[in-house]
């Protein structure tokens, strides 16, 4: 029966989702949810279900967000969720059920674990196993972490940030910061609103964030006209930004995120961040994709820091990975 069984690897994150085999990302979406308020049903998820935020009767459909800071928030819509995409990649699962690998971030409470995997059971998994989201990177990123030398890895997810120095299979020093790239783009909203009396929604920001956004200051400056609203009056008004200015906006968070990198150095043995600096701090998820990212790090750690070939799905590819290298992982994943 197991050579018939499917290996899939689940990262559900604070905004995005994704589910993968040993051969290719299955799933790429949105962490949202429209459901039927009446029969608890869900009718469209992710990118369809982000289409629809604001524009339905809120009274009929509940577009929702099942994760916050990258645990879960609702239990009953996650393990919906997790059963309607369960069968959407695997068919019906009567006989030859799939075993699951799932991802959480590092220092996840017992309590929070546990939602995580009563709600993956609850999907109808019976063999259900949780890796850090920091060691599925690094095994998705091809690290070598099986030997006795430090590798550091920074996640920079929707949700959480995470950075950990990992060797022996194991995770030996790290620290979690109950924000990411939403709280990006709420300093942008804010900053908007202060400099010109204009209030932008979080897509106008993280828009401005993408386009034009950056870590640094950038030898070419680029600007975006967006459409806000007016905070005296409540009509719409335009207000050009430039990258400068984006880059201003995003300190304070940034400077949260390099903090959390430096307290992780700080109680990693010697020996282990000599290693570090030798091979470099790697760098994954959708925060990594700001420009200038890896230069502020480097600047600000003293390591050179530089962004993987595959930032956004190396948490997923690990999580699969991780089945082949159970019997060494298995003293170091999360308890259930």
């Amino acid at each position: 029966m197991a050579a018939f069984t499917k290996e899939l690897g689940i990262d559900v994150g604070t905004v995005q989702t994704r589910i993968a085999d040993s051969n290719e990302v299955l799933v790429d979406e949105p962490t949202i949810v429209a459901i039927v308020i009446e029969e608890q049903k869900i009718v469209e998820f992710g990118k369809l279900a982000l289409g629809m935020q604001g524009r339905v009767q809120a009274e009929m459909i509940e577009v929702a967000h099942p994760l916050q800071n990258g645990v879960v928030a609702d239990y009953e819509i996650t393990e919906r969720l997790l059963e309607y995409l369960l069968k959407r990649v695997a068919g019906p699962m009567r006989i030859f059920r799939p075993r699951v690998m799932v991802t959480v971030p590092y220092g996840v409470t017992s309590v929070e674990s546990r939602a995580v995997h009563e709600a993956v059971l609850g999907a109808g998994i019976r063999d259900a196993h949780l890796i850090q989201q920091p060691l599925a990177a690094s095994l998705g990123m091809d690290l070598p972490i099986g030997s006795p030398s430090g590798n550091m890895v920074i996640c920079l997810g929707g949700g959480v940030i995470q950075a950990a120095i990992i060797s022996m299979y194991g995770i030996v020093s790290a620290e979690s910061l109950r924000a990411g790239g939403l709280q990006l783009d709420e300093a942008i909203a804010v900053y908007v609103r202060r400099k010109y009396g204009v209030m932008i929604g979080p897509g106008t920001a993280e828009q401005l964030k993408i386009k034009i956004g950056a870590a640094v200051p950038q030898d070419k400056e680029e600007n975006l006209e967006v459409q806000g609203q007016d905070q005296v009056s409540g009509l719409p008004r335009p207000v050009t930004l430039t990258t400068g200015e984006i880059v201003e906006a995003l300190q304070d968070p940034l400077k949260q995120v390099i903090e959390t990198c430096r307290r992780v150095l700080e109680k990693t043995p010697p020996e282990l961040v000599a290693d570090v600096i030798d091979r470099g701090v790697a760098l994954c998820g959708g925060g990594a994709l700001l420009r200038g990212i890896d230069k502020l790090l480097t600047k600000a750690l003293g390591i050179p820091a530089y962004l993987v070939d595959n930032p956004t799905t190396c948490v997923v590819e690990g999580a699969v990975k991780a089945f082949s290298l159970y019997p060494v992982l298995k003293r170091n994943l999360p308890p259930v």
